[in-house]
């Protein structure tokens, strides 16, 4: 049996976040002994308690991937701990006590956003390049655009393995309590939902699915949007909605914790995103019960979406493109069941949590026996 510690810096529950629950919710525990790091009061310690995995806190590392005092105190508990393997989840303190430490050292890149030239040209590249190649043994890059964003950052790609995102598949409602969750979200008779499930930031793109449900609107289209999530921007949304006079027809939901209520009854799911996109768990979830989506071409995105197969695939920052994507799924009732079920046929194949958990296994299996 292995001793893997997976160590986190996260103090709130985001994708990453979500990434780590799946592993670890579904490792072979007959191969690895599991712990985990974190920063002090992270949301994640009591989930992870939850599973009888044990956390240890550290200061220094909450939210922030490099701390010098934390390297001193990561490389006791590597020393103490003697952990063949230790997997970082984007804290370089931590590979860098790791590697002192005499471990195995995997490190997950879990967005996708352009780089800056610092370190994409010239000496800036050779020296990342250098530095993140030297302190990892094996690099997980969640998507192909996320591997792109660590080569063209000067690391090699004989380091870098691409293991897509899982998720648990929801659990499909019956129709009985579709009618009870559309009454709870406010959805009346003939109305579609149309849904952008994504963290309030500009980057994410939400103005153009603003943009898009007041053109489909215009054009008669009896639907409801909704946004779910916090974030930075939300006041700048919300302000855009009202002077669009769209109050009644773009709902923000806020943070829900059972966002598979509103995914139960979401007919299309939007991704407009232009600004850092790995593999979205939003769309993974809505896939595994044949929600077709439109997304930008951004990231990860193209990825998760075929197009033409499972969705449509749009120049990002483009709400006219929206529009058409999301017009001729509402349009085609033959094209959207088609759609429908390819949804669920690629998550079943590709991005199941089993799937993403083997193939992590796998690859620490590998980087164990070289």
């Amino acid at each position: 049996m292995y001793k893997i510690i997976e160590v986190s810096s996260d103090t709130n529950i985001g994708g990453a976040g979500k990434c780590l629950l799946t592993l670890l919710a579904n490792f072979d525990y007959s191969k690895f002994q599991v712990k985990v790091i974190l920063p002090k009061n992270s949301l994640l310690k009591p989930h992870i308690e939850a599973m009888n995995i044990e956390v240890i806190e550290v200061d220094g590392i909450a939210d922030k991937s490099f701390d010098v005092k934390a390297i001193s105190e990561l490389k006791k508990i590597f020393k103490a701990e003697k952990p063949e393997l230790v997997h970082t989840h984007a804290s370089m303190s931590a590979r860098i006590a790791a590697r002192q430490a005499g471990a195995k050292v995997v490190y997950t890149r879990h967005s996708v956003f352009p780089p800056s030239k610092k370190l994409s040209v010239g000496p800036g590249k050779l020296i990342n390049g250098a530095i993140n190649n030297y302190l990892a043994d094996g690099i997980i890059a969640v998507a192909e655009a996320a591997k792109e964003n660590l080569t063209d950052t000067g690391i090699s790609e004989k380091k870098i393995r691409v293991i897509l995102n899982g998720v648990d598949g929801l659990k499909p409602a019956n129709e009985f309590e579709k009618l009870a969750l559309r009454k709870r979200f406010g959805v009346k008779i003939g109305e579609k939902v149309i849904s952008i499930v994504a963290r309030l930031e500009d980057i994410k793109g939400h103005e153009y699915f603003i943009e898009a449900a007041k053109e489909l609107l215009d054009k008669g289209i009896k639907a409801r949007f909704f946004i779910a999530g916090t974030g930075s921007y939300e006041e700048t949304l919300k302000h855009k909605v009202s002077d669009m006079g769209l109050g009644e027809s773009v709902i923000f939901t806020g943070f829900i914790k059972d966002v598979d209520k509103l995914m139960s009854i979401t007919d299309i799911q939007v991704n407009a995103s232009y600004g850092t996109e790995a593999t979205s768990l939003a769309l993974l979830e809505g896939m595994s019960i044949g929600i077709p989506a439109v997304v930008s071409d951004f990231g990860g995105n193209p990825g998760v979406i075929k197009n033409n197969v499972n969705g449509f695939v749009v120049p990002k920052q483009n709400s006219r493109a929206l529009v058409e994507g999301i017009e001729k799924l509402l349009i085609d009732s033959v094209l959207y069941k088609k759609m429908k079920a390819a949804a669920v046929e690629v998550f079943n194949e590709t991005f199941t949590a089993q799937a993403m958990t083997k193939n992590t296994e796998n690859y620490y299996m590998e980087l164990l026996e070289d």
